[in-house]
């Protein structure tokens, strides 16, 4: 007879485990399904070993010009041991991914390890490493969180050595000379930053017209600037042709708005988008419905067959950890039968880690314009930031825009040193209904790079001191 739980959850990452954890703590006996390592792809090639490595790429740039900050290195001599910086990364996600074990632990979570797959009436088969399969039941329901993987472009294979996705651009044995990055969203600009600030030569092909083609057009522009600093060559409006992987390295056509170009380069980084692990877990037999790729599910993320719901990058929305959390966690409480309210993915913050950073909520300038609106936008350079100046971080801005009938606070942009530390305030103030006046009268501390979210709004109303 299989075992039974309250609740089952597939998939152990940052939808996963939250939602593991939420339901334990509403008093339900709960199981998590994971088949390879607890925290998922986020916490163990993901989110938090990509800031490892961008942390260690952040450093090496200070000793670079750490002349600018009037120190002097006596023997001029610094290199970045790429082994040591990829051992590192790894560390910190093994680190983490205990975090997640004993979290489970703490909450009386049961974790079973093995291919998770649903079967009807709310059962989870898993397969173990010996092939050894177990059903188990759940009385509430099972939560399918299995997020998503990279996607394979159709003419482009992935082979994990010359042509290669985020996961093996966290552990290559050796440094590449050159790299060429197909796709400029968050993991390509990210990628590309760590591995030109350590000396690899890194081209950027982006399909679309602009980098980070998602953000605001000033965002896209201003990275695009800084990356071109860094010596990092960026072809947008552009489709990499074929990649022809017989030599030893690779030789890539592009196809470009000036023709065709050829590259030599070492290595291939494929980061055009993600795709959700919903193949083989089951769905068909069970009668769950997709779309396009993704699960279909309700505001409450109820699947279409009663007692089982989906979460995080395997259904509609953004793919991004902090949303796979949250509907994770309302999820559980409607589970539990409490009431909560639905996901505004209106409000939704994206982060960008490259240098700079990038952050943003809300509209675009250019979408709040397409939508009709009046607008008010404000920009205030770090350039003119004390604080911003005196930790030599002046390139970037903030940006926002309001509705100039009502004061209501449409969006925000963010580029520059730790401003995905910054766009919190603005999430708040926007789930808070807070008008711009509200923010002209809140008093920022002085010196602070967040004196520019204040600063951006006085100059949307004319009210400028700093510039």
């Amino acid at each position: 007879m299989a075992q039974q739980y309250d609740l089952i959850v597939v998939g152990s990452g940052p939808g996963g485990y939250p939602t593991a954890i939420r339901a334990s703590q509403l008093g339900m006996k709960v199981a998590i399904v994971e088949k390879e390592s607890l925290g998922g792809i986020c916490l163990n090639w993901g989110c938090i070993p990509t800031k490892a490595l961008l942390k260690s790429a952040q450093v090496f740039e200070y000793i670079k010009h750490a002349k600018d900050y009037g120190i002097t290195i006596q023997d001029g001599s610094y290199n970045a041991d790429f082994s040591a910086v990829i051992s590192r990364s790894r560390g910190v996600a093994t680190s983490m991914s205990k975090g997640v074990a004993f979290l489970m632990k703490k909450n009386k979570i049961d974790v079973i390890m093995g291919y998770g797959k649903v079967k009807a009436n709310k059962t989870v088969e898993v397969t173990a490493a010996d092939g050894a399969k177990t059903d188990y039941t759940a009385t509430k329901g099972v939560v399918i969180a299995t997020g998503g993987r990279a996607r394979e472009l159709p003419n482009i294979k992935i082979d994990g050595e010359k042509v290669i996705e985020y996961r093996k651009a966290m552990s290559l044995e050796n440094q590449p000379k050159s790299m060429l990055v197909i796709g400029s969203g968050a993991i390509g600009v990210e990628f590309a930053y760590v591995y030109a600030s350590m000396g690899t030569k890194v081209t950027i092909v982006e399909f679309l017209p602009s980098v980070v083609p998602v953000e605001d057009e000033d965002v896209s522009k201003e990275l695009a600037k800084q990356y071109k600093k860094l010596g990092i060559d960026i072809y947008t409006n552009s489709a990499v042709e074929s990649v022809d992987t017989s030599g030893e390295g690779c030789k890539v056509k592009v196809k470009t708005p000036d023709g065709e170009k050829s590259f030599d380069v070492d290595v291939v980084l494929s980061a055009a988008g993600v795709v959700a692990n919903i193949e083989n877990i089951g769905l068909e037999d069970v009668g769950i419905a997709t779309d396009k790729g993704k699960i279909t599910v309700n505001q409450w993320y109820e699947t279409n067959v009663p007692g089982f719901f989906a979460i995080g990058d395997c259904v509609p929305g953004q793919a991004l950890a902090h949303v796979a959390t949250a509907e994770g966690i309302i999820c559980a409480e409607h589970i539990a039968g409490h009431h909560t309210e639905a996901l505004d993915y209106g409000n939704i913050p994206g982060c960008t880690y490259c240098s700079p950073e990038i952050a943003s909520v809300g509209l675009t300038e250019k979408k709040a314009r397409e939508l009709g609106y009046d607008v008010k936008v404000g920009k205030f350079p770090f350039a003119a930031s004390g604080k911003a100046t005196a930790a030599g971080a002046r390139d970037g801005f903030v940006k926002v825009i309001y509705d100039a009938k009502y004061g209501e606070w449409l969006g925000a942009h963010m580029i520059g040193t730790n401003v995905t530390e910054m766009i919190a305030e603005v999430v708040a103030a926007r789930k808070l209904e807070t008008t711009a006046h509200e923010i002209l009268r809140t008093v920022h501390p002085h010196p602070t790079m967040s004196e520019a979210v204040k600063g951006a709004t006085e100059a949307a109303y004319g009210e400028a001191i700093d510039l």
